[in-house]
């Protein structure tokens, strides 16, 4: 399995992060990101939707939900960008607009895709100001120890093979590092919280998060992660102890928790 590298050295001026556990069921968790993407006084916010396109419309038919999504928030006018499976993301695309939604899919192919600017791309983002927002995938890419898939652990099953992202034994490999703590989705609907307990284990993670479907985890420049929607976010923290055992504790909507980040977002000083 990969090993991820070290956090890159990205502005503390970083706003917030969004990262949204997938699911349709609640436009309303978009509303965050979308008060945070302010553009230009009087004008309508403009959100690059990145969405790996499988070909024959699909990245047209994922864009159309996105779209729906993100107007019934609130006010914006969202911006296909379609990266064609087995290219890579051009960061341009990401250099004139007000807010970034990297969206769901297959997560291994969305890291390859955004491989030559794991790095830039926070950077660009820290200069202009711009929030950044992750739903499944994208979220999952927000950490910089991005869990990407898989549903063995040393060939033992730890959460259902319709999981694996087309990967068997669990990969973490290297994500932008907005947020101090890895990231899995769907947690309650798909059951990958055990897949994230593993890999917080395995890969000696200081922090992992698993967020619910319909489920927004704010991490703020305070630090602190902040939860809303319908769903739950699931904090797991290793004890420290010999046994590699965790604390689990989950958190609904309206209640906050520590990331132990010591700079924004965790961009500085990894401290579990």
């Amino acid at each position: 399995m990969d090993e991820p590298s070290e956090p890159s050295a990205a502005s503390d001026l970083l706003p917030s992060t969004f990262l949204i556990g997938g699911g349709w069921g609640d436009p309303a968790v978009y509303g965050p990101f979308l008060r945070a993407a302010t553009g230009a006084p009087g004008s309508t916010p403009r959100i690059a939707c990145v969405i790996l396109d499988e070909g024959e419309g699909d990245g047209e038919r994922q864009f159309a939900r996105y779209d729906k999504a993100l107007r019934s928030a609130g006010d914006c006018t969202p911006v296909p960008v379609l990266v064609p499976i087995g290219t890579r993301f051009d960061i341009e695309a990401a250099a004139d607009v007000d807010g970034l939604l990297v969206c769901g899919g297959l997560t291994p192919a969305y890291q390859d895709a955004f491989a030559d600017c794991l790095d830039r791309l926070p950077r660009l983002l820290a200069e202009r100001r711009i929030p950044y927002a992750g739903f499944s995938a994208g979220a999952a890419l927000a950490a910089r120890a991005a869990v990407v898939g898989g549903w063995l652990l040393d060939g033992v099953a730890v959460c259902p093979e319709d999981t694996g992202e087309d990967l068997d034994e669990i990969a973490v490999r290297d994500g932008f590092g907005l947020v101090p703590f890895a990231v899995d989705a769907h947690a309650a609907q798909w059951g990958t919280l055990p897949r994230l307990i593993a890999a917080v284990t395995r890969y000696r993670l200081p922090h992992g998060v698993a967020v619910d479907e319909n489920t927004l985890v704010e991490v703020a420049a305070d630090g602190r992660a902040h939860v809303s929607g319908l769903g739950r976010a699931h904090s797991v923290r290793p004890t420290g102890t010999e046994d590699g055992g965790v604390v689990v504790r989950s958190y609904g909507a309206g209640e906050s928790f520590p990331t132990g980040a010591t700079g924004l977002n965790g961009l500085t000083g990894l401290t579990g």
